[in-house]
């Protein structure tokens, strides 16, 4: 089976238990609904990106879905946690492109997306035979890669909370979902 489309969703809940935090972060990105299979990071060539409404609309209980699946949590006060799902596409559709995701504790939206696309683009990058340097800043490698001319573009997906106050579980979750 080769997925045809996907959707990015994300979410946050707030619990006593753990699981039950989860289950209300997944419930917040809609697709609680459903069997959760975690899969590796490839985006298949040819895959079409719907929005997330579409894609919510196109799930039924208890169906088998495939994610890319980040998650963090934490019981700790006031705990900044953060789930990213990064996305490097190359400019032929013809080749995958790359998905990642990126659990961190501490990170604002804005770090934790931007180390989640960076990591998905140097995946990416390798398979396309781009040599690129790691200990160059984001932005100086994002446009390598841009100048490259083989890549046709990168984006992230992210959710970051701060602790309930009270110490109750607070759990984020950012997920790329695959549809048929």
């Amino acid at each position: 089976m080769i997925p045809g489309k996907i959707f990015f969703t994300k979410g946050v809940g707030i619990h006593k238990d753990r699981l039950c935090s989860f289950e209300m972060a997944l419930r917040k990105a809609g697709i609680e609904k459903c069997n959760l299979v975690n899969v590796s990071s490839i985006f298949p060539p040819g895959c079409k990106q719907i929005s997330r409404d579409e894609g919510l609309a196109q799930l039924k209980p208890g169906q088998i879905t495939f994610v890319v699946l980040a998650r963090n949590e934490t019981n700790e006060p006031n705990r900044l946690v953060s789930a990213a799902i990064g996305l490097a596409l190359p400019k032929d559709n013809e080749t995958h492109g790359y998905l990642s995701e990126h659990h961190a504790c501490g990170e604002t939206d804005e770090k934790a997306g931007e180390y989640a696309e960076d990591l998905a683009a140097t995946m990416l990058a390798g398979t396309l035979g781009i040599d690129l340097d790691p200990n160059i800043a984001w932005e100086e490698r994002e446009q390598s890669f841009k100048a490259s001319g083989k890549v046709f573009k990168t984006t992230n997906t992210v959710q970051s909370a701060q602790g309930n106050k009270d110490g109750l579980w607070t759990s984020v979750i950012a997920v790329a979902v695959f549809l048929p």
